[in-house]
């Protein structure tokens, strides 16, 4: 008969194996899928004529002049630039400081270079995605806005769009479940109660859904330049304060691109082309171009051509790319990479206690707490958006609850098999909105025809 401890040590094993079967599974999925995303991505640059390069002048005419809007009436919309920054507080988070880690560790320093290298493919991708969602919202009498994947994926398959909509209804809370777990196992390294990281998180959510769409892009607009300000300006004193070491890690960067140098290359990758895989895999996760879920915020705006918000939301890639590129060149910089022996949540946190123990230290702790509460603020409203669509806005309440007790819980478990089965589920969800995206494109070309470009 098994003693208690021999029980217990028996259940760690099986929770051990199964995650090592699904991490494997994750993996095996992850091959194909990111072949889909990058292929797609190509696909699109041909189909809009290279409008990464033809918008640019008319993006700068919205920096200049603005985003034309439509009458506001009752609609329940938010401004284009508030909208942009609802996104960007759900793309520019945890993934933009972790995911480059990971993508190296598993990859080796060429992954750093297919991370950034997917986000020029995968920004007409956001571009196509946000222009259908805005082309299909549906204003309801109240003045409630519908919109994101599931009403664009309707063109094609109403199985797909309602299988879209309940996935990701679950995924957006567990996401900001992640989100809180990770920011908690910082903390609890400066003696911070793993509870009170979540019970705070789980408060500051339901205050700020309570004010709808308005107060999330009030909210995101005031967090997202300072928690980036205060992340980059820290990472670039560490960056560039050995300039031979940063010489040094941009050449290995690039003679890495097709070498396996992973750090853990026996475990998760090791082919040549292990870089190119784990760098456009995170990259995919980080700016989350090609599984719908930016369309949402973006879809709420105040704009009269949709294109012009697809353009705004386009570019905004660019801060995901500078904040990437900077956090990987971080771990490689400081050679961390190379005597970790798996993926940790804590990497840049050690990076930073390291390098700049006193006040730096507190900074990244700063800002990394602003790009959590931004972070789950966006996915929490993106997942009461796409519960929204399905229940024509009832028992939203009954969500935001829901979403509450995740982020708490979240701060409290072991979230790597949580995660890693969320992550196989996703895939079966992101990779027939991407798919869809593209015969889209052919479809309904007219939503994406765009005047003065140059």
């Amino acid at each position: 008969m098994w003693s208690k401890g021999g029980f217990l040590t028996v259940l760690k094993e099986q929770r051990v194996d199964l995650l090592d079967f699904l991490t494997r599974v994750k993996v095996a999925l992850g091959q194909p899928s990111v072949f889909i995303f990058l292929a797609v991505g190509i696909i699109l640059t041909f189909k809009m004529k290279f409008l990464q390069f033809r918008g640019i002048p008319r993006f700068f005419s919205f920096l200049k002049g603005g985003v034309k809007r439509e009458q506001e009436g009752e609609v329940k919309t938010i401004s284009s630039l508030h909208a942009m920054f609802a996104a960007m507080a759900t793309s520019l988070g945890m993934g933009n400081i972790i995911g480059p880690s990971i993508a190296i560790i598993a990859g080796g320093p060429g992954a750093l270079f297919w991370l950034v290298a997917y986000m020029f493919f995968g920004g007409i991708t956001r571009f196509t995605e946000v222009t259908l969602a805005l082309h299909t919202r549906e204003k309801t009498k109240e003045g409630n806005i519908i919109s994101g994947p599931t009403q664009y994926l309707r063109l094609v398959s109403k199985w797909v769009a309602n299988w879209y909509g309940i996935i990701m209804i679950v995924t957006f809370a567990v996401w900001s479940g992640v989100q809180s777990n990770a920011l908690a196992s910082i903390l609890v390294k400066e003696a911070v109660p793993k509870w009170s990281v979540g019970l705070v998180l789980a408060v500051i959510v339901l205050i700020v859904l309570h004010g709808g769409a308005k107060r999330v892009g009030w909210v995101s607009s005031k967090l997202v330049p300072v928690m980036c300000f205060l992340y980059i300006s820290f990472s670039l004193l560490i960056i560039f304060k050995d300039i031979v070491a940063l010489k040094n890690a941009l050449y290995l960067i690039f003679t890495s691109i097709f070498t396996p140098r992973a750090a853990v290359g026996g475990v998760i990758g090791g082919t040549i082309f292990s870089a190119m895989r784990e760098g456009i895999f995170q990259s995919i996760y980080i700016t989350e171009a090609g599984m719908g879920t930016a369309s949402i915020p973006h879809s709420m705006a105040n704009v009269k051509n949709p294109v012009d918000q697809g353009l705004v939301a386009m570019y905004s890639m660019v801060a995901d790319a500078m904040l990437s590129f900077m956090s990987g060149l971080l771990v490689i910089v400081t050679g961390i990479w190379m005597v970790t022996t798996k993926p940790d949540s804590t990497l840049v946190y050690e990076v930073f206690k390291m390098n700049a123990p006193h006040l730096g230290k507190f900074v990244l702790i700063i800002s990394i707490t602003l790009f959590v509460i931004s972070t789950v603020i966006g996915n929490s409203f993106n997942g009461t958006q796409s519960f929204a669509s399905l229940t024509k806005h009832r028992y939203l309440e009954f969500y935001k609850i829901f979403t509450a007790f995740a982020i708490f819980s979240g701060a409290l478990l072991s979230m790597p098999l949580v995660w890693t089965l969320v992550s196989i589920i996703i895939t079966f969800v992101a990779v027939p909105n991407v798919i869809c995206l593209a015969i889209l494109a052919f479809k309904k070309s007219s939503y994406f025809k765009i005047k003065n470009t140059g």
